[in-house]
């Protein structure tokens, strides 16, 4: 844990207000579920996660998806990639996820592109080289809320998304979204 040196006061209802840069680094936004923890004389809060509480079944579910589709597949949450399987996924675990994955979970739409039909691939995680020439993203909607993403990434020149791997994802975005319906 790493000390800031800001004190705020609790007031008469028992709220206390994060200040902005922290919220800002750690991507808290309005409405945010946080999850406290207690030890001690400690409090902790940290950003809910609701895939992470079924970690053994997305973690089987992205192998799942990478067996059949044979790109290297991955879950998110809203922040960070959570699960991979395939070729690359080094590249992806435990990494923040970009802004332009944010927003378009945000606005809970599906992507798909490919360099060889002249798509727009988009970063999908914070601070890397995205070296793929294909990629579908799907958001996992659940209640109304986007809890997160599955993805399909390719790194082979000329890859295209076909139609099956569409359906294939978006079907295991919607058995993700169940678990929490």
């Amino acid at each position: 844990m790493k000390a800031t040196g800001i004190v705020r006061r609790i007031d008469e209802l028992g709220r206390v207000v994060i200040p902005k840069e922290i919220r800002r680094t750690l991507r808290i936004r309005e409405g945010d579920p946080l999850e406290l923890f207690t030890d001690r004389d400690e409090l902790m809060l940290k950003k809910y996660s609701p895939i992470a509480s079924v970690e053994r079944f997305s973690e089987g579910t992205a192998k799942s998806l990478h067996d059949q589709s044979g790109f290297l597949a991955a879950i998110c949450d809203t922040d960070n990639v959570l699960h991979a399987a395939g070729a690359g996924k080094k590249g992806l675990l435990g990494h923040a996820v970009s802004d332009a994955l944010t927003d378009l979970m945000a606005s809970r739409s599906s992507h798909v592109a490919s360099l060889a039909e002249g798509g727009n691939i988009l970063p999908v995680v914070r601070d890397a080289e995205c070296g793929y020439t294909a990629q579908l993203i799907v958001p996992i909607v659940a209640g109304g809320d986007c809890l997160g993403a599955v993805m399909l990434l390719s790194e082979e020149t000329g890859a295209v998304m076909e139609a099956s791997c569409v359906k294939l994802a978006r079907l295991t975005a919607d058995i993700i979204a169940s678990q929490f319906d």
